[in-house]
């Protein structure tokens, strides 16, 4: 039997502006919504696969985000690394129902 997926509001669009990330909780995990200057949405584990830290802390350029504790980088779009690129941001679905974000998380590592 396949379980469905369980989508949870997050945020709406007012709340994450193009161009921004930010972190929200959902549930006991902190997540990451980037808001891409293509306009698309997309949602991460909000902690950095190196060292734990916070990813709404860093900075973002051209979608591309940088860790501000050790300056790791990652593309938004893909969750892939920059550098290093042997490391990417765990992800998660995304949709818009009007102007609310909901996310269904995935299973897996919840670090």
């Amino acid at each position: 039997m396949t379980s469905a997926s369980i989508w949870t509001p997050v945020a709406t669009l007012d709340d994450l502006w193009e161009g921004e990330v930010a972190e929200f909780q959902v549930g006991d995990r902190p997540i990451l919504l980037a808001h891409l200057r293509s306009g698309e949405i997309r949602a991460y584990d909000g902690l950095c696969p190196h060292a734990g830290f916070p990813l709404a802390d860093g900075d973002v350029e051209d979608d591309i985000l940088t860790c501000s504790a050790h300056s790791w980088e990652f593309d938004l779009a893909t969750g892939a690394g920059v550098n290093p690129a042997n490391c990417r941001l765990n992800s998660h679905p995304v949709r818009l129902d009007g102007d609310r974000i909901t996310v269904s998380l995935t299973e897996g590592d919840h670090r």
